[in-house]
């Protein structure tokens, strides 16, 4: 009972902002205050305020949302350990093979040998920085 004049003097009271709002000719933002203020009228109105009430008050709508706690606890812990070993959702998918690109050899399993180091280019002589030296004398550097 009290909850629902709480509701409804709040929605009073945001309307009465709302027109406050409006006669200073703030029409979109008086439009959403009352907006928000009709919220509690509503929800009282549908009964949600009483359901609330009811729920609040009750051990075995408390002891529900415990049981469905700890569902959740054990569906997420079961989840992270799944994850964590690879096993299921069909064994990882039967043990994908890597990823390799179309043109590629399959991978190697042992430690083959590096290819040698690519040779570093010939110098060009100022063609090299002649790039930087242009962008330097564009700023007078």
């Amino acid at each position: 009972m009290i909850a629902e004049t709480v509701c409804s003097a709040v929605s009073a009271a945001g309307l009465g902002i709302a027109v406050v709002t409006a006669y200073r000719r703030r029409f979109l933002a008086a439009a959403r205050i009352a907006a928000y203020s009709l919220v509690p009228l509503g929800l009282v109105m549908a009964g949600v305020v009483d359901w609330l009430a009811d729920t609040a008050f009750s051990p075995t709508a408390w002891a529900g949302f415990g049981v469905l706690g700890l569902s959740w606890v054990l569906f997420a812990t079961t989840r992270t350990v799944e994850r964590r070993r690879g096993g299921t959702r069909k064994e990882r998918k039967a043990a994908r093979p890597e990823a390799v690109a179309p043109g590629a050899s399959a991978p190697s399993l042992g430690q083959g040998a590096r290819p040698a180091a690519r040779p570093a280019p010939a110098s060009r002589g100022g063609d090299d920085f002649s790039d930087i030296e242009a962008i330097l004398k564009k700023h007078g550097i």
